[in-house]
């Protein structure tokens, strides 16, 4: 019987041997392989927090101590370590499985929920003054990233900790990447004080005193020793951490479970707040995720050995990604004026291919969608044509940016919002539902979504050259397989299309729902209902002089949109209907006001929510004899 199958929570890491603790870690590791190999997830940031998880659960004691993973994308670890092992988490992030991030629904121990980067600190602060507040006595600890503390947040919570609380413990994981390669400052400062020789000697020196020394000798006086040895070295890596109010401890083995539990335990008993610096290997004991850490980051199924995706898509079909991101690089080869910015998703958002063959038409600003957003008003206030490609989930937190930077001065800004509609397997955090909600009230606002990868391909090039604020969304995975042309082509700004004319519905569908409108057509057809179907393209603004021409022709319309029924594409045109006074029926179809959660597939969501071709069709039936 294995050591991780006995494991029912954190009071029975803190039973075992080092020796088992040992073997616990690679059981854990083997497991996180096998369940993400055929599931896929976030392996590299898991595999890079075996030892930290085993030893923070074994100094502290869950759910009593609060422990806030910033973006938490490493949290199956801490799932395995408290009581959610078994067949639940075989299905991690499959329907009926476990979320692939902490939830507070799901488990006592999952202090606070993340799915986005740089909340831990400020969740964890919030925690710790409702701790003091309250009179409590627990510890509570932040772990994050050495990317995620770049985010603006991360220093706003920095700023404001000495004034908070006395009693607070900031775990620093540096892996020295954040999705793709970290960039700026604060990453070379990281960089420069683990390649330092001082800490080569003082890790090496470390590691002799462990051998030598029994568990729980005295840390105060070791401490003393590598404090006189290194003091110039320390002066410098406290420096940073010393002007918030942070005692800094670092860098230490992260891999090494017997150090940090010897250094957690002084952060336990630490006065004042306090930052550990620990140094780990994302991706650590799996070798193709060693050797290519940004696409194990967050990863389909693969193959364990060669590390090849074993979902077998069509390579003829690209990615709507690719397709963006290769348009972008056409575009950008006849103009210098263009350029990609993206917030550390070089890949994940297609402008990996300007990278390589245009960096000096490139930026990577980082986890920092806000200065993403300002950088590229700064750009195009200058003449520049930037386009930011930032997933639709992680725009929200630019849109203060776009109304008040962007939309307000008119600037010609493109944003490529990746991800909008369903990110199945992650969740509620990551699907792109509320964009066209939150962005279609901003005066300027040019919101689009194409049908298809070669319609992406010329809005893209529209937007461009627009002169204009425009937001272009569309989903996660492949396109639907249309041939592209050599080079994109001009769209009229506001026209949808016609697709087919029908006497009893009209149904305007938005993006990736033209095909399934298509079907429900073909569906109502043989029940005798005669179904017009519009590729609608423009969220905002709309067809006017069309859709006044299908209201008078149809004896309802219907739309159809991979977004919230609230505020989005069915909501604008039931306000335009209402301001010019038309009394046909709209019927809104899309996902309902809720939180969607994590399933299987796309495909699976729909099914559950009633947004099949099938289900589409009866709702619009039942509308049209409601209407009559």
């Amino acid at each position: 019987m294995s050591i991780l199958s006995k494991i029912q929570g954190p009071e029975d890491v803190k039973k075992l041997s080092k020796q088992d603790l040992k073997i616990l870690a690679d059981e854990i590791r083997g497991e996180i392989i096998s369940v993400t190999s055929k599931n896929g997830g976030h392996v590299g940031p898991n595999l890079g927090v075996v030892e930290l998880c085993i030893a923070l659960h074994r100094v502290f004691s869950t759910p009593k101590d609060k422990i806030v993973f910033d973006v938490s994308h490493q949290s199956y670890v801490h799932k395995l370590l408290t009581g959610r092992n078994g067949e639940k988490f075989k299905k991690l992030r499959q329907t009926g499985g476990y979320c692939g991030f902490c939830n507070r629904a799901e488990s006592e121990h999952d202090a606070f929920g993340a799915g986005h980067a740089g909340t831990a600190l400020s969740a964890a602060l919030g925690l710790a003054a409702a701790r003091d507040m309250l009179g409590g006595d627990e510890n509570v600890i932040a772990v994050l990233g050495d990317a995620a503390l770049t985010n603006g947040i991360s220093f706003e919570a920095l700023n404001n900790i000495e004034s908070t609380t006395k009693k607070f413990i900031l775990v620093l994981n540096d892996n020295k990447m954040s999705i793709s390669k970290n960039v700026g400052a604060l990453s070379k400062y990281f960089n420069d004080l683990i390649t330092n020789p001082i800490y080569t000697r003082l890790y090496s020196d470390m590691s002799s005193f462990l051998k030598k020394s029994a568990v729980g000798r005295s840390v105060k006086k070791f401490g003393s020793k590598v404090m006189s040895e290194t003091k110039d070295f320390l002066m410098e890596a406290s420096s940073m951490f010393e002007k918030y109010g942070l005692r800094y401890l670092g860098p230490i083995d992260g891999h090494n479970i017997e150090q940090l539990e010897m250094y957690l335990n002084f952060c336990k008993n630490s006065p004042e707040p306090v930052i550990l610096h620990i140094v780990t290997e994302k991706g650590r004991g799996l070798p193709c995720a060693l050797k290519n850490p940004e696409k194990f980051h967050g990863a389909s199924p693969y193959n364990v050995i060669t590390g090849e995706n074993t979902e077998h898509p069509d390579p003829t079909i690209p990615l709507y990604q690719d397709a963006m991101g290769k348009t972008l690089l056409k575009i950008a080869r006849k103009d210098s004026t263009v350029v990609g910015i993206t917030a550390a998703m070089s890949a994940g958002t297609g402008l990996c291919h300007i990278k390589k063959e245009l960096p000096e038409q490139f930026y990577d600003v980082g986890i920092a969608e806000e200065h993403a957003a300002v950088f590229s008003a700064g750009l195009a206030a200058r003449g520049i044509k930037p386009v930011a490609a930032i997933y639709s989930s992680f725009m929200q937190r630019a849109v203060d940016c776009a109304m008040h930077d962007v939309c307000l001065q008119n600037l010609p800004v493109t944003f490529c919002m990746d991800r909008a509609g369903l990110s199945a397997q992650d969740g509620a955090t990551h699907h792109g539902l509320f964009d066209i909600a939150m962005l279609r009230c901003l005066p300027n606002a040019t919101i689009m979504q194409p049908s298809n990868e070669d319609e992406l391909a010329d809005m893209l090039y529209t937007s461009v050259y627009s002169g204009k604020p425009c937001f272009i969304r569309y989903p996660r995975g492949k396109g639907e397989g249309v041939k592209m042309k050599e080079f994109p082509q001009k769209l009229e700004i506001g026209k949808a299309e016609v697709l087919s004319e029908g006497s009893d519905v009209a149904i305007w569908a938005l993006g990736n729902m033209v095909s399934v409108a298509k079907k429900v057509a073909e569906i109502l057809k043989e029940k005798g209902i005669s179904a017009g179907v519009v590729n609608a393209r423009f969220a905002k603004p709309l067809d006017e002089n069309l859709l006044r021409e299908q209201f008078g022709k149809a004896k309802i319309v219907a739309t159809l949109e991979d977004h919230s029924v609230r505020g989005g594409f069915g909501s604008a045109v039931s306000e335009f209907a209402s301001e010019n006074n038309i009394a046909t029926h709209v019927e809104i179809i899309g996902w309902k006001d809720e939180f969607i959660p994590h399933g299987s597939s796309v495909g699976v969501l729909r099914e559950m929510y009633g947004l099949t071709p099938e289900a589409v069709a009866q709702k619009i039936e039942l509308a049209l004899k409601n209407a009559k």
